[in-house]
């Protein structure tokens, strides 16, 4: 790489070299001429000769030996042991007796994934997809939250008192989720359970906001859980028009993008400050789920916002 203080680039060495090689000037005349050194010329010079223009470019300062370089042997079970369990570069170092950042370094070199990219179960990179378009696919998924007292939880009184107030039964929340897979936008209702009646009912309504927005829904996917088997789901989806999907057994991460939305909906709603009761919370998920949609930066779909991929948007930007 050239350094700022460089005073050739590679275009001026090919022209220094050109005005040597093919003009037949004195190397000292273009040292003067281009303000370096008579040895430099004379090396730029000397490599237009041997390699053309291909030569212009700087070569790697790597050492042509390294003596204190790890071993192929040890390297091989690094990669060997990645490969069989799965594991980062920490526990690669203990079991291999090297620092993690030696084994970080072998992992690079030899263009091996981050574990974040393999599936856990098969060691096989993860497919990612997306569908072309708004309502061709959404995701649909239930995550059970415990409610809070009024007074507060544990968050709020600490852990002793908080582990008191459960006695009132605060119970359960149980946060459906229907999230486009094109657009990333996402419905959430706050409901008592998860039974096939109140998942069918969710769907209904999930329908309908998204026809709101402009967006029908042609198929929804699912995990296997028992309210999604009965028939009250498969003949809601038929009255609606909608294709029930469901993911392969003990795969969830193939409704994943359902799944992150949980999780971010966790660390920047539910558990993003204390609350003094379940009310208070849900007054500020309404807020949180409009600044997701509509002005929130998505990095999964480069920074847009969920809204600014929809088609026949309102409120985007209020």
């Amino acid at each position: 790489m050239v350094h700022r203080n460089a005073p050739l680039t590679e275009t001026g060495r090919l022209r220094l070299a050109r005005c040597v090689v093919e003009d037949g000037w004195p190397v000292r005349r273009a040292a003067e001429r281009f303000q370096v050194s008579h040895t430099t010329a004379a090396r730029w010079a000397s490599r237009y000769r041997q390699l053309g223009v291909t030569g212009m470019s700087d070569r790697s300062s790597r050492p042509h030996h390294q003596p204190r370089r790890t071993t192929a042997t040890v390297e091989e079970q690094v990669l060997r042991l990645r490969r069989e369990h799965r594991i980062g570069p920490l526990r690669l170092a203990a079991r291999c007796n090297i620092a993690a950042s030696t084994a970080h370094r072998i992992l690079v070199r030899h263009g091996l994934p981050p574990l974040a990219a393999l599936d856990r179960a098969t060691g096989e990179p993860v497919r990612r997809y997306e569908r072309a378009r708004p309502g061709e696919l959404v995701h649909i998924d239930v995550k059970k939250l415990g409610r809070i007292p009024d007074g507060g939880g544990h968050r709020t009184l600490g852990r002793a008192d908080g582990h008191r107030s459960r006695t009132n039964g605060a119970g359960w929340a149980y946060l459906h989720t229907a999230l486009d897979d094109h657009t990333r936008i996402a419905y959430t209702e706050d409901l008592p359970d998860e039974t096939a009646p109140t998942c069918a009912g969710f769907l209904v309504r999930a329908t309908a906001h998204f026809a709101s927005l402009g967006i029908r829904i042609e198929r929804v996917l699912t995990d296997n859980a028992w309210a999604y088997s009965k028939n009250t789901w498969r003949n809601t989806c038929r009255d609606l028009d909608i294709s029930p999907r469901w993911t392969r057994p003990w795969r969830p991460q193939t409704n994943g993008k359902v799944e992150r939305f949980h999780r971010t909906l966790l660390d920047e709603w539910a558990y993003q400050k204390p609350y003094t009761s379940d009310h208070e919370r849900r007054e500020a998920f309404t807020h949180w789920l409009h600044w997701y949609n509509y002005h929130r930066p998505h990095t999964g779909i480069g920074g847009q916002t969920p809204a600014s991929r929809g088609t026949n948007l309102s409120e985007q930007h209020t």
